[in-house]
């Protein structure tokens, strides 16, 4: 049996948003996260799959995972970037 390619996702981070905010993936899919920032250091949480990340600028960080479980989960920054912060959330989407 062949395993699969990753998927790489590219997400940017910037004051005070992530790009794209919403990212769809089948369960079991391989992928990779690739993500940069525009302007200062964000961070990168998406807890359900145990991920975290120091995003700065001018670097690439990448994290693999699988996605095991449906359902939305919520990723967000926790290193504060300013006022507008606590707004800077994405979803990933898991379908079957």
């Amino acid at each position: 049996m062949r395993s699969r390619q990753k998927r790489e996702i590219h997400i940017t981070a910037k004051k005070f948003d992530f790009t794209p905010d919403t990212i769809t993936l089948k369960k079991g899919e391989p992928v990779v996260l690739v993500l940069s920032s525009q302007d200062r250091k964000h961070g990168f949480n998406l807890r359900a799959f145990g991920i975290r990340a120091d995003v700065n600028p001018g670097e690439v960080r990448t994290s693999s995972f699988h996605s095991q479980q449906t359902g939305r989960f919520t990723f967000s920054c926790d290193v504060f970037c300013g006022e507008g912060h606590e707004d800077m959330t994405g979803t990933m989407v898991v379908t079957e």
